[in-house]
């Protein structure tokens, strides 16, 4: 398999279109027509990292977090990222880089997290917005049916629960093609009235390719009318932050004993102890400041994440315990989780095509050291 198959499976599972816009995701070094030899599953991509690869023979460096997050104007080696860079190049060694595609997937970091601690009825805090689209076209009656279960095909009318979802309208079209036209339908240079059905039917923005394929490909029509258009529903199955129940509800001792044992956490930093009991708690890897206020309106009754500023403990109010366990901590499973995935969609489905093996960085690439 080539660094292109490979990373095709990856974007089938966290499409890149989900990305965060400050995010920069995808293949970042290397040639993606290269053939893979061994896979190395990685938090990050330090110069340790890529040593790694080197010595367990593996070509492809799959890392949650990118190494290059801005543009390089220059590759010297006058700092860790151009360091990484080089030796990766020098050693024909591909970057592919996930992080907030990973986030924002249903089955993603926090989802890991809210595996770990054991919540049950999970759904994502922070359901994205303006990543579900719609299309509505013009067909020939007898054409609708067809068109429709192509565009089902491509991915068209499926919403949270429910697939093959669309709205159909009957009416009359009018078309007169000019002496260039060729109409599969009427003749050219006569009105022609067709008793036409007007779909509807909504999308995920990252299917948008496909679905104009389908429609083109099974539209009957020389010139296909059609328009996509972005609608306000939330993604249920995109977005930051999970949210879940207890199986039980914990005194807040027990369950922040448990938190600590299950990350291997030497330290909590923690807003006031306000809640006797936990029963909801809401997570969300690294970084997650941003998504307080999120949490204490689903009603959690702790938010679990990271990197949490000074100021930002105030914002609990003595509505929820907010808890920092480090940013590391936090993602410390996510490699785990794509090996896993991975090695469900490559080794046990395609042994044929990959030869090769997929292996966990050993690397602990924590920064922060705790005395």
């Amino acid at each position: 398999m080539k660094v292109k198959d490979i990373t095709q499976i990856i974007e089938d599972w966290c499409p890149n279109a989900y990305a965060e816009e400050f995010d920069n995701v995808g293949l970042l070094v290397g040639d993606q027509n290269t053939e893979v030899t061994n896979i190395l599953i990685a938090l990050d991509t330090l110069e340790e990292t890529v040593n790694e690869a080197i010595k367990k023979q593996c070509n492809l460096i799959i890392s949650f977090h990118p190494i290059i997050f801005s543009g390089l104007k220059k590759i010297t080696g006058a700092n860790y990222v151009e360091k990484v860079v080089i030796k990766a190049i020098q050693n024909n060694i591909a970057i592919y880089a996930m992080h907030t595609t990973l986030d924002n997937s249903i089955e993603g970091v926090s989802a890991k997290m809210a595996e770990i601690i054991g919540l049950k009825q999970t759904k994502i805090l922070i359901p994205q917005q303006k990543t579900i689209k719609k299309l509505t076209t013009y067909v020939p009656l007898k054409n609708a049916e067809l068109l429709r279960a192509k565009l089902f095909e491509a991915g068209g009318g499926s919403i949270g629960n429910y697939d093959q979802c669309s709205f159909n309208t009957e009416g009359i079209g009018t078309y007169r093609g000019n002496e260039d036209s060729h109409p599969t339908i009427g003749t050219k240079g006569q009105m022609h009235h067709e008793k036409e059905v007007c779909i509807g039917l909504i999308f995920e923005k990252h299917k948008q390719n496909n679905i104009l394929k389908a429609l083109f490909k099974n539209h009957p029509y020389e010139e296909v009318a059609y328009e996509i258009t972005t609608l306000d529903n939330l993604n249920q199955q995109i977005g930051m932050g999970m949210i879940g129940e207890l199986s039980q509800p914990t005194d807040s001792l027990t369950f922040f004993n448990h938190l600590k044992e299950t990350f291997n956490l030497s330290v909590i930093r923690h807003s006031n102890i306000c809640k006797k009991t936990i029963s909801r708690v809401a997570v969300l890897g690294g970084s997650g400041s941003f998504a307080i206020n999120h949490a204490i309106k689903a009603q959690a009754d702790v938010y679990i994440t990271a990197d949490l500023k000074y100021h930002d403990f105030y914002k609990a109010e003595n509505s929820i315990i907010l808890a920092d366990i480090g940013h590391y901590e936090s993602e410390q499973f996510t490699k785990n989780l794509i090996l896993d995935y991975l090695t469900k969609k490559i080794i046990n489905f395609a042994p044929a095509l990959f030869t090769g093996q997929i292996i966990l960085s050993d690397l602990n690439t924590n920064p922060i050291n705790y005395l």
